[in-house]
């Protein structure tokens, strides 16, 4: 119980896993390099880890070259398969299956650089599933979960970023 009592209002302030000698991060613009392009996920997930790394660390959001903490990014993943079919009869009483659930999956490669302790940088994939109706067009369940998108995966790349996740 204690643990769900923290996880609604613990902050990330004193990290531990940031050693006290950072003091300074940058994050660059997280371009999108998919396939298909929503014109919204990049701008919004590079804005909303800013925000997150300077309400949730102790770290000075900078834009020059010697931040500390420099992350950059690109959406490399952004696809759409069915995961799920559901059965039924067609007009002539034969079987049919149809989708029934759509899945859109978002990948982020991350490009992470300590550019106080170089043994620390790193490049990794983050990614997500998002599942929606099959009857829904990409567009509308793309604005109907764009926010739960951008949250995730900007959760994802902090997790990994500071908790090795």
């Amino acid at each position: 119980m204690p643990f769900a009592l923290l996880s609604g209002c613990y902050s990330f302030k004193d990290i531990g896993s940031i050693p006290p000698e950072v003091k300074t991060f940058r994050v660059n613009y997280i371009e999108n390099r998919a396939r298909y392009v929503n014109p919204q996920l990049s701008p919004q997930l590079t804005d909303k880890l800013r925000q997150k790394i300077m309400n949730q660390t102790r770290l000075t959001g900078v834009q020059n070259d010697d931040a500390h903490y420099d992350i950059s990014g690109q959406v490399t993943g952004y696809n759409v398969t069915t995961s799920g079919i559901s059965g039924g009869t067609g007009g002539t009483g034969n079987p049919t299956q149809q989708a029934s659930i759509q899945r859109l999956t978002v990948v982020v490669h991350i490009n992470f650089r300590n550019n106080l302790d170089a043994t620390k940088n790193f490049e990794a994939d983050v990614s997500r599933n998002f599942d929606y109706g099959a009857d829904v067009p990409l567009p509308t369940a793309e604005a109907q979960l764009n926010e739960t998108i951008i949250k995730n995966m900007v959760d994802e790349i902090f997790n990994r970023i500071f908790s090795n996740w």
